[in-house]
């Protein structure tokens, strides 16, 4: 005789990110298109709320240590034939103020491989109407 083995639902809360939970600010403090820069630990981090979903990053370009976070959030060219032009991924890049390096929010990996390597990211996300950062 063979037994079915229901499985468990998942809990609909996600597990809590590694590192300490710090409150950066309420929800209504950091509006859409806004950012805020924090010091946690002597470590210069970004939060920025873009359409609506938070990030948070290492505010230090690996380039030449620009303030990234400072930089315009904004898409990017497809790579499509030649005198074809496709602007994509909007709202997913944000650019070095110095030098124009395109940095990933989601996990701080360049537009292009280059061997300065990514920008480190932080788990961050609302929690009873605070935007909390982990790190």
């Amino acid at each position: 005789m063979t037994e079915t083995l229901k499985s468990t639902p998942k809990s609909e809360t996600p597990a809590r990110p590694k590192g300490n939970p710090h409150v950066i600010c309420t929800v209504e403090e950091l509006p859409v298109g806004q950012r805020k820069i924090v010091e946690i630990d002597g470590k210069s981090i970004g939060v920025l709320n873009v359409d609506g979903r938070y990030h948070a990053l290492l505010n230090k370009c690996p380039h030449h240590g620009a303030p990234l976070c400072e930089g315009v959030v904004k898409g990017t060219m497809a790579d499509t034939a030649v005198h074809e032009y496709r602007y994509e991924q909007h709202n997913e890049w944000i650019t070095c103020p110095w030098h124009g390096y395109e940095f990933r929010l989601e996990t701080g990996r360049p537009l292009v491989k280059n061997e300065r390597g990514r920008v480190r990211v932080y788990p961050v996300r609302v929690e009873d109407g605070n935007v909390v950062l982990y790190a």
